[in-house]
């Protein structure tokens, strides 16, 4: 195997992936969803998608947008207490059939009067479409790089990639500023490069 040739093909795969999204009014809808929500954003997903949602949400929180990542599997023992009707919830799942995923949409909706779903999927008979009020297609052919097309890259990249794209976004529509950033964000690297010259720390 060539092994240079390999990994630039794969990374040519994902970049490819990401080129290859369609960006449409959903995608406005779903922002505009998310800058008037008046409850939290919470953000969900299984496996490496939930890696995603976590990331997503570390992210909006660092940028003027409240949110916290509730694990689909744990909801169902107490943690979908952490929600309430006003919430936001943005689901990620390629398949959209995840069942974990499925259930804690339901029972958000049923039990506790959460009714905003903003769906992240790629599946064109994801059951997460028929359960969001907002879908952002990811694309139904996104070429998995993975050597017997399983390991999910490709459409990871996708994901991220969206998730960033509504992250930046809003923060740009909330005009967040050095200072809000370093508000949230003040150790390391970052924390120094957006500090304010009137810190508390200068005499």
């Amino acid at each position: 195997m060539d092994i240079k040739a390999r990994m630039k093909d794969i990374i040519a795969k994902e970049a490819a992936a990401i080129q290859g999204i369609k960006v449409t009014d959903a995608f406005v809808d779903a922002v505009n969803l998310l800058l008037n929500c008046r409850g939290k954003v919470i953000t969900t997903g299984m496996g490496k998608a939930g890696y995603i949602a976590n990331k997503f949400a570390a992210t909006m929180s660092s940028t003027g947008t409240s949110a916290f990542f509730v694990h689909p599997a744990e909801a169902g023992h107490g943690d979908l207490g952490m929600l309430s009707k006003d919430d936001c919830i943005v689901a990620f799942s390629t398949s959209g059939k995840s069942n974990e995923v499925l259930e804690m949409l339901a029972n958000a909706s049923h039990n506790l009067g959460v009714n905003t779903v903003i769906g992240v999927t790629s599946h064109i008979d994801s059951p997460l479409r028929d359960m969001s009020n907002v879908v952002l297609d990811m694309g139904p052919d996104i070429e998995e790089p993975c050597p017997i097309n399983t390991t999910p890259s490709a459409t990871i990249a996708v994901m991220l990639a969206i998730s960033d794209a509504l992250a930046l976004t809003l923060m740009e529509l909330k005009e967040f500023t050095t200072t809000d950033y370093h508000a949230r964000h003040h150790k390391g690297y970052l924390g120094s490069v957006t500090r304010p010259a009137t810190s508390y720390d200068e005499s």
